[in-house]
């Protein structure tokens, strides 16, 4: 895992003294990517500078040393990731001719460009990567980025060419960088809690989409370019709406025995490749089905106890802790726990703006921070259960959407409506007192966390007129950001791609695959464990466990309004039952409560009406409504005030 920066100046803006200057600050603002290594490679005559920061873990010698160049010479590459079938593809290149002098993924990766050519090689590659590659023969710089989406790569135009970076930290350091803020991008990340792809929050640099290479000319790089000619420079390598389409034409139609053992294969073969290091590994446990999973199968091919790291808190309705505890306990796992107290979660907060380098605001990405803090006090690598939601049926959405239009779809409209006012009528802490009193009494399915907040949510939908249009408010934080934010237009995003599934659920599914879980959970496990120079590793997204998935029909992943039914008959062949079943929690912290107290100075602060109308971004006034309605206890704005929150704190670090 590294971080990997460079720029294209086709006019020479700087000479040979500048460029070196600012590579050089490129790669020191990633430092955290890598501490063990940097690099630099400069094509003077072509205006070209490549960079790296690097954490060893493959190949620990100076042989896994960075840029590195191909054998023949043509090729140099600086690359971020990890190829995990590296080993199965050296003999390949060997008897071709290829003769190598280290062991590490980044020399297997440029012979297997340099013998098979970009596009078959990336499409043999299993691994997450980012990595951008420079030919010297073609005078063509590609930039490539892994399937799902897992590492991060931006690219762009400053006023001195054209740039990329891990990080856009990296970009901001190019001499006179004054890309202002994407007004239309902001909109968008006060909908979804981040900023989806392509966009970033500054105008002209973009992320690049999972899957794809873009192929940038001298020309290319001479002048800023929009999305059509973007698109027009890229090729995809691997295509989230090819796959899931596919799958639906070519189902798995074996019997539930069969897909069963087979996905118990495809992941043991995953998690085998995953614990591939040169260096401690580890696991991030957190007590759940997916964790479980990953952690039990680590242990079934370990030879010694992995290592497991879980935090928890001290509020009991957020604490998974406990069950985490439990599980390593099983397994005989060399368990590592820590409790947090809402000081040390608060501490956090300040670093956020840099940790993550435009607005994010979920806000899990404190004890995601904290607990990678934790893991890389022992470990420099740890697998993680990130994806199982998403592919397996996991989230609660998948289940009670359609259950609500089943038993809503003939109420008419003004109906549903007055009804969801009703609802309203408690507030959130009224509701949560209710299902307080009456736990014992209610089934399974009810036992959840924030009751109140959750029946507000539905409230929320109950008005909407389709299943489509339900889905999309769930997602949403604001509804209707380009209101709110002056002068914005909210920009198109792959909820307007939808590819034609058989049902909605599987459509929920696909748009919680191509959106969610690359823009916010994977980018906020990349920055939480980056920052702290911990790779993480995600089995459960290996391409082949994701292509298999999207085979499975759909009662094999959502049964009796339980997700992730074939994934358990997995996991129970390893840990018992009883320790698994419990009412999804999510990594989540008591955020309503913060901002009514020790945060909310902190927040009354950045929420100050005449800094919001200072600021020029945004309308202050529904702003400062609900703030007042969070305070008085009546309604739980917490996420609707996180994004204006994480944004301010990181305009104000910014400037």
């Amino acid at each position: 895992m590294c971080g990997i920066a460079g720029f294209w100046d086709p006019a020479h803006h700087s000479d040979a003294e500048g460029a070196a200057a600012t590579l050089c600050r490129m790669t020191r603002a990633i430092r955290h990517r890598g501490p063990d290594d940097e690099g630099y490679y400069h094509d003077e005559a072509a205006g070209l500078s490549l960079g790296f920061r690097r954490l060893a873990i493959i190949d620990l010698s100076a042989r896994g040393h960075q840029p590195m160049i191909s054998p023949s010479g043509r090729y140099v590459m600086v690359f971020n990731g990890e190829v995990y079938n590296h080993n199965r593809l050296r003999p390949e290149l060997e008897q071709a001719g290829v003769a190598f002098l280290g062991h590490s993924d980044t020399e297997v990766m440029l012979a297997s460009i340099e013998c098979w050519g970009l596009q078959t090689a990336v499409e043999r590659f299993n691994g997450m990567f980012a990595f951008g590659l420079w030919d010297k023969k073609e005078r063509v710089l590609s930039l490539v980025r892994d399937r799902v989406g897992i590492k991060p790569l931006y690219f762009g135009w400053t006023r001195s060419g054209f740039a990329f970076g891990s990080e856009l930290k990296a970009i901001r350091t190019i001499p006179g960088f004054d890309n202002p803020i994407d007004r239309n991008a902001l909109a968008a990340y006060l909908r979804f809690n981040y900023v989806p792809a392509p966009w970033s929050i500054y105008r002209n640099i973009y992320k690049l989409r999972p899957g794809t290479v873009l192929r940038v000319t001298r020309e290319f790089a001479a002048e800023p370019r929009g999305r059509p000619e973007i698109d027009a420079a890229s090729a995809t390598f691997w295509s989230a709406r090819e796959v899931a389409q596919q799958a639906a034409e070519e189902p798995f139609t074996g019997s539930e025995a069969e897909a069963q053992a087979e996905l118990d294969r495809r992941l043991r073969e995953a998690v085998s490749c995953r614990m591939i290091a040169d260096v401690p590994l580890g696991a991030l446990l957190s007590g759940g089905v997916d964790s479980s999973t990953v952690v039990a199968l680590m242990q079934q091919q370990a030879s010694r106890p992995v290592q497991t790291f879980s935090i928890g808190f001290a509020e009991g309705d957020y604490d998974e802790a406990v069950h985490a505890k439990a599980v390593a306990a099983h397994l005989g796992t060399e368990h590592t726990e820590l409790y947090v107290t809402s000081g040390q979660a608060a501490a956090v907060i300040p670093k956020l703006p840099e940790m993550y380098d435009e607005p994010f605001a979920d806000s899990s990405q404190i004890p995601t921070f904290l607990v990678s803090q934790l893991v890389r006090r022992k470990v420099t690598v740890a697998l993680s259960g990130d994806g199982g939601d998403e592919l397996f049926g996991g989230y609660n959405r998948y289940f009670w959407v359609q259950r609500l239009w089943r038993r809503f779809a003939g109420v008419p409209l003004p109906a549903r409506r007055s009804l969801a006012r009703a609802l309203r009528l408690g507030s959130p802490a009224f509701w949560d007192g209710v299902f307080k009193r009456a736990r014992r009494t209610l089934p399974a399915s009810l036992q959840v966390v924030q009751p109140g907040y959750k029946i507000h949510r539905l409230a929320d939908v109950l008005g909407e007129r389709n299943p489509e249009e339900t889905y999309r408010r769930l997602v949403s934080q604001w509804t209707d950001p380009a209101d709110l934010v002056v002068g914005a237009h909210e920009p198109p995003n792959a909820l307007d791609e939808v590819p034609q599934l058989s049902g909605f659920t599987e459509r929920m599914m696909w748009m919680d695959f191509a959106t969610y879980l690359a823009d916010d959970i994977l980018a906020k496990v990349d920055r939480a464990s980056m920052a702290v120079s911990l790779e993480a590793r995600v089995p459960l997204l290996d391409h082949r466990v994701v292509e298999f998935a999207w085979r499975l029909p759909l009662n094999f992943k959502i049964r009796n309004g339980t997700g992730k039914w074939l994934l358990r008959q997995v996991l129970y062949n390893y840990v018992p039952k009883a320790l698994i079943e419990r009412p999804k929690q999510g990594f989540g912290l008591p955020l309503e409560h913060w901002l009514r107290g020790p945060l909310r100075d902190w927040a009354e602060e950045l929420l100050d009406e005449r800094k919001l109308r200072e600021g020029g971004y945004f309308d202050p006034m529904p702003i400062r409504l609900k703030w007042r309605e969070h305070l008085s206890g009546r309604r739980n704005w917490q996420h609707h005030l996180w994004s204006v929150l994480m944004f301010q704190s990181w305009l104000q670090g910014n400037r």
